[in-house]
C-alpha cells in the first residue's frame, strides 16, 4: 500500500447529467445506462465515483428492477493505468463508503455481478484488471459464489424441429411450476440453488423464492412458458422462454431427476428456443448456465449457443 493514503473525493452522482463523468472508465454495460436512468433501474444516488482530483480513478453502481431498492452491484471499475496497490485503495474506499450510504445497516449486501471476456485468463493484463477487482471484494468479506457461462443464439442459426419425443403445454400458474421446480431443486447444479439449500431452505422454498424473486417478475406472456411431457402425460421438465428489461432470454430450463440421462434437455432446450426466435425481430437469444453445469453448457452448445462471456458471482455471508 501508499506510504499515505490516496487524497480522494467520493460521492454519488449529482443527477444524470452527470452520467459522462461516470462513462470516463468503461465497461461493457455503459450502453445501458442511459435507458436505466430513464426508466428508474438505476439512480443518480446508487451511481458513485471516486475522484482524485478532476479524475475518475474508479467507479460502481447498484441495479434494481424498478428503482425501488438495489439488487445488484453491477458496475465496479478500476484505473487500470495506476499501481495496483493505488488501484485497490481506491476501489475499497469506494465500496466500503458507497456502500454504507447506500445499503441500510444489518440489511444484506446485494450480490456483486460482472461480465468478463470468455478467454479471461488468458490475457495477462486483463486477468490483472479482473483480480484486481476480486481482491478488493473479498477485502470487504465477499466470496466467490460460481463462474458462469453467458450464451447466446443469433438469428439464422438452425434450431432443430420438434422431435415428437415429447409434448409441450403451457405452465398452469404458479403452483403448476412449482411443483415441477421442487424436485429440479434436489441435487442441483445451479450455485444459487445450492447456497439457497445451504442456508435451510428445503427444495419447495428455494424453488418458491427462485419464482417469487425471478420468475414472477417478467412481464412477457406466460403463455410462453413450457411443461415438457411424455405422451402419457408424465412431466419431464419445463422450460422459461421470457424477455428482461434488454434480450430475450432462456430464463429458467430444468429436467426431472427420474427423467434425466435420456437427453430431453435438447428437445426442452429447443422448445424454449423456438417460443422465442419465433417472435417478431428477435437477433439473438441469452442464457448463461454455471461453469459446473457441464450438462447444460453442452447442451447449449449442441444447440448452437455460443459461449460469447462470462460472468462472475460474489456474495457477502448474513
Amino acid at each position: 500500500m501508499p506510504d499515505a493514503p490516496l487524497d480522494l473525493s467520493i460521492r454519488p452522482l449529482s443527477g444524470p447529467e452527470e452520467l459522462n463523468l461516470f462513462l470516463e472508465l468503461p465497461y461493457v454495460l455503459d450502453h445501458e445506462l442511459a435507458d436505466d436512468l430513464a426508466t428508474g433501474r438505476r439512480r443518480p444516488d446508487w451511481m458513485w465515483v471516486a475522484l482524485r482530483g478532476d479524475r475518475v480513478v474508479a467507479r460502481l453502481a447498484w441495479w434494481s428492477r424498478d428503482g425501488g431498492a438495489p439488487l445488484l452491484l453491477d458496475f465496479f471499475d478500476l484505473d487500470d493505468t495506476l499501481p495496483l496497490a493505488e488501484r485497490e485503495e481506491a476501489g475499497l474506499r469506494l465500496v466500503e463508503t458507497a456502500t454504507a450510504a447506500v445499503v441500510p445497516a444489518g440489511a444484506p449486501r446485494p450480490e456483486y455481478g460482472r461480465y468478463v471476456p470468455a478467454d479471461w485468463r488468458e490475457d495477462p493484463a486483463v486477468r490483472e484488471a479482473v483480480e484486481a477487482r476480486v481482491r478488493v471484494m473479498e477485502r470487504t468479506g465477499a466470496r466467490m459464489l460460481v463462474e458462469r457461462l453467458r450464451l447466446e443464439w443469433r438469428a439464422g442459426t438452425p434450431v432443430p424441429a420438434d422431435s415428437g419425443r415429447l409434448r409441450f403445454r403451457p405452465v398452469d400458474g404458479r403452483e403448476d411450476l412449482l411443483a415441477l421446480m421442487t424436485p429440479v431443486m434436489e441435487g442441483t447444479l445451479d450455485a444459487h440453488g445450492q447456497q439457497d439449500l445451504a442456508s435451510g431452505l428445503s427444495p419447495r422454498e428455494a424453488a418458491e423464492k427462485h419464482y417469487d424473486e425471478e420468475l414472477a417478475g417478467y412481464t412477457t406472456p406466460r403463455e410462453w412458458w413450457r411443461v415438457a411431457e411424455l405422451p402419457d402425460g408424465e412431466p419431464v421438465g419445463f422450460v422459461v422462454p421470457a424477455r428482461n428489461s434488454y434480450n430475450p432470454i432462456v430464463a429458467y430450463i430444468g429436467v426431472l431427476p427420474a427423467h434425466r440421462g435420456h437427453g430431453y434437455i435438447d428437445d426442452i432446450l429447443a422448445e424454449g428456443t423456438r417460443v422465442l426466435a419465433g417472435q417478431d425481430g428477435v437477433e439473438r437469444i441469452r442464457a448463461s448456465t454455471d461453469l459446473g453445469n457441464v450438462p447444460m453448457a453442452k447442451a447449449f452448445a449442441r444447440l448452437g449457443y455460443i459461449n460469447f462471456e462470462r460472468s462472475f458471482d460474489m456474495v457477502w455471508e448474513d
